[in-house]
């Protein structure tokens, strides 16, 4: 596969990077996709395995037919089999009518079955049985339906392991790797490292209002000797803490060292599968939380900048003198300039001299006195995902994409909050 075909594969999905690795694998699941052949994607938590079943469905014969990834590790054992393959009325206690499984709904076109590894030992009898003979058995029933459906999977378990203890079926492993992927690591692609935390940066600087981040030549050789055990997802985190916490817009290694020090799993033994598993739902989760948490800070930040402005104007009324702003014209240079401390304001030039985290950090030092009695972070993250449940009438999905967390982040944000009559 030519270069440009492959930069042209990169840019649809949003894949950053230029290792020969990666380059590789982009190559495979592009050659594969015109098959039926079924693939495994094979890589550690968090190199971004995700992008890879898109291309072989989008680059398929089946590219105008259903597409469904499914999180086999957030299903719970009792149900799998259920949300998988279907059930008939009267199955379970629970099964008040027939419903069709995934499998069943995506005939014709493809599934992604992601943490593969995960599925209980029954389920992967059923999963072996759609493989060789294409036929599902809806769970309480003994009808067999035929079914016409492309299965990739993915795992970051070391299969191997799993078959000799007896976790995972042997032929069930060979039948989905009919062709396998590996998707490196972001040690193996260390050139890449860079180029990563620029896109990174440079989405949160459009986030959160900011100047962009940029390494200096020394941090750059400093960061791609760091080597990354959350690989992409473990960058991105750290690239958004410094995005929002420091005032130095020039990354040095000094910087970085501060946050490095913080990534402690590298210096960590190698967790367990389901300690893992529970150590990235746990990740997944503060993720969230802190979407939401950050989100709320800046917007606090705002509010109060809209607050000193009417104060000043309220002042210079009861002192019977016009209100004067100085040098910021437009509502942003004014919110920027109002927030800083009294004492900063005669130097005031050009609100670029200031970081955003500057600016925040003097006016919470600063105006004490208002932070005390504006809102707790916890009451505005309430009152955010009240909004939004209010505004999508309950409904969690969209709800929880425009507050940008998980659904499932979502549901027991409802359950701490006590939200669930909205």
């Amino acid at each position: 596969m030519q270069t440009s075909q492959i930069q042209e594969v990169k840019q649809r999905f949003n894949i950053i990077g230029n290792s020969p690795r990666l380059y590789r694998a982009i190559d495979t699941a592009v050659q594969v996709a015109s098959t039926d052949l079924s693939v495994l994607i094979m890589g550690e938590s968090g190199v971004g395995k995700e992008n890879f079943p898109k291309i072989i469905h989008q680059y398929s014969s089946r590219k105008h037919e259903k597409f469904f990834a499914i999180n086999c590790g957030s299903i719970p054992e009792g149900t799998i089999d259920s949300e998988l393959f279907g059930h008939k009325k009267g199955s379970f206690t629970s099964a008040t009518s027939d419903r069709k499984g995934y499998f069943e709904e995506a005939d014709g076109g493809t599934i992604f079955l992601d943490e593969v590894g995960e599925l209980p030992l029954s389920t992967q009898v059923r999963l072996l049985r759609v493989l060789e003979a294409g036929e599902i058995i809806k769970v309480g029933s003994s009808e067999v339906k035929k079914i016409n459906v492309r299965v990739v999977a993915a795992t970051n378990a070391a299969m191997e392991t799993a078959i000799q203890e007896g976790k995972f079926r042997e032929d069930l492993y060979y039948r989905l790797s009919a062709i396998p992927i590996h998707i490196p690591a972001l040690r193996q692609r260390k050139e890449d490292i860079p180029l990563l935390f620029r896109f990174f940066a440079s989405n949160f600087a459009n986030k959160y209002r900011s100047p962009k981040l940029k390494l200096t030549p020394e941090a750059v050789l400093h960061i791609q000797s760091f080597s990354f055990p959350g690989n992409i997802r473990q960058l991105k985190n750290m690239t958004e803490q410094i995005a929002v916490l420091e005032e130095a817009r020039d990354i040095t290694p000094e910087i970085l060292d501060k946050y490095i020090q913080e990534q402690i799993g590298s210096s960590l033994p190698m967790l367990s599968k389901k300690s893992q598993q529970h150590t990235d739902n746990k990740q997944k989760d503060f993720s969230d939380e802190r979407e939401i948490l950050y989100q709320v800070l800046f917007d606090m930040r705002h509010d109060m900048a809209e607050l000193k402005q009417k104060v000043d104007k309220l002042s210079a009324k009861e002192n019977n003198s016009p209100f004067i702003s100085t040098e910021p014209t437009t509502d942003k240079d004014l919110g920027y300039y109002n927030m800083l401390p009294a004492t900063r304001r005669d130097s005031y030039t050009d609100h670029d001299d200031f970081t955003e985290s500057e600016l925040m950090d003097d006016t919470f030092q600063n105006d004490k006195e208002e932070n005390e009695s504006s809102l707790s972070l916890r009451e505005m993250e309430k009152e955010k995902i009240t909004e939004a449940l209010e505004r999508y009438k309950g409904k969690r999905k969209p709800a929880a994409d425009e507050l940008g967390i998980s659904e499932r982040s979502l549901y027991r944000k409802i359950k701490e909050y006590n939200l669930s009559k909205i």
